[in-house]
């Protein structure tokens, strides 16, 4: 326990300063206080930065209970996951696991100990996770448990079938990431953070998840197929090549990447959801928590967007671009604005011989339209100097944490 002990200590300043408000200083999240914490949670926070990455630092910056609750709930479903991810399971045994997952929750002794994947830990060690969980109040273990269930039941379905349409793209999409924005989204509400809407408007909060799985799974095109799996939509690709991994060869280079951007199109149209969403949040600490994953997914899709190094290897985004769209996604015009300046991007990219030139167009003078109906773009680049200087003591300390993160959020380098 000493390792997580140090760890703890040296994140504060972090997920601190992530708290900053430009004109209103230092809003100091209350503090993750060791001695208050039992083992098994300083372990779960332990597991949390050692397998969520990009999101560690955002669920560290919720308040109080709900920072514990939205912790065991991501290592739950980052354990379910790992069984769907973990090729070397079997249908037969994985199957039934991923039905079964949620009551493995009140099972003290459970834990899997044959998994080949990177985050085994969360599975060989789930009796602390599951201790943690029964630990939370009743209205957290519903929730929790509720969603364990449908997106085992989901990610059930997919693993004994492909993923073939656009419906059944935003189907498995919905299982995987959909169901945590809906979640989520009830103990805002139930919570009293934010107004019943936010809970009741399941269509929004899925569209946060399904926005966000969409981009990982375009990014992650080599990735996935290096590893057996396929997600991009075959009613998509099967136009463009006779296989999904023939989109890889280097000869096929050029309608890979008008396939992608075909997808990444598609992805786009979560958008206005995404603000509608936003927009009616009330809590700086949640507001924080749901801005920050969209900003840097709208960065990757631009990053991606007619990129041939998708198809080729990794794709990083800056590590300084990442601090700064963690410092600037605090309220609604903030985040219209970042996404207005991002879909432009995308515009001036487009190839004239795209067959999703049109569509592509069209989608972007909505997104705009609703970022800004004056047409005026307001600038996130002028600082007063010691919001300068929180955003340089924030880049120091944290390189060594958005090293992992940057991993997580894929993009391009240049």
């Amino acid at each position: 326990m000493e390792r997580v002990g140090r760890w703890l200590g040296r994140s504060q300043e972090l997920y601190n300063l992530l708290q900053f408000k430009m004109g209103g200083g230092a809003a100091v999240m209350p503090p993750l206080d060791q001695d208050a914490l039992s083992d098994g949670l300083k372990t779960c926070y332990w597991y949390l930065n050692q397998t969520s990455r990009s999101f560690a630092a955002v669920i560290q910056a919720l308040d109080g209970e709900l920072r514990h609750a939205v912790c065991i709930l991501y290592l739950v479903l980052r354990a379910l996951d790992t069984v769907e991810d973990d090729m070397t399971i079997s249908l037969e045994t994985k199957v039934p696991m991923l039905h079964d997952f949620h009551s493995y929750l009140y099972q003290p002794d459970w834990r899997y100990m044959e998994s080949k994947e990177k985050y085994k830990q969360v599975l060989e060690d789930f009796p602390t996770i599951s201790l943690e969980f029964r630990n939370l109040a009743k209205v957290y273990q519903d929730v929790t448990a509720d969603i364990c269930h449908k997106m085992g039941a989901g990610m059930a379905e997919f693993l004994q079938k492909k993923v073939d349409s656009l419906q059944e793209w935003d189907k498995y999409c919905h299982y995987v990431v959909g169901l945590v924005g809906i979640g989520l989204s009830r103990l805002f509400s139930v919570l009293e953070l934010e107004d019943p809407i936010i809970g009741q408007d399941t269509e929004l909060a899925n569209s946060m998840g399904v926005f966000i799985e969409k981009t990982i799974i375009i990014r992650d095109y080599l990735e996935d197929q290096l590893a057996g799996r396929e997600f991009w939509p075959r009613e998509v690709w099967s136009r463009y090549a006779k296989k999904l991994s023939d989109l890889a060869k280097p000869e096929n280079i050029d309608v890979a990447v008008q396939c992608m951007n075909e997808l990444i199109i598609n992805a786009l149209h979560h958008i206005p959801d995404v603000l509608t969403y936003l927009s009616r949040l009330k809590t700086q600490s949640v507001f924080n928590f749901c801005a920050i994953p969209q900003v840097m997914a709208i960065a990757t899709l631009v990053a991606c967007y007619n990129n041939k190094q998708v198809f080729r290897g990794v794709v990083k985004i800056r590590k300084g671009q990442a601090v700064t769209l963690m410092m600037d996604a605090t309220n609604i015009q903030a985040v219209k604005s970042i996404m207005y300046q991002y879909v432009e991007e995308i515009y001036w990219k487009i190839p004239s011989k795209d067959p999703s030139s049109n569509k592509t167009q069209q989608i972007i003078v909505s997104i705009q339209t609703i970022c800004l109906p004056n047409g005026t773009v307001v600038s996130r680049n002028h600082y007063s100097p010691i919001y300068l200087s929180c955003a340089v003591l924030l880049a120091a300390l944290s390189w060594q944490y958005l090293s992992a993160m940057s991993e997580d959020v894929q993009a391009n380098e240049n």
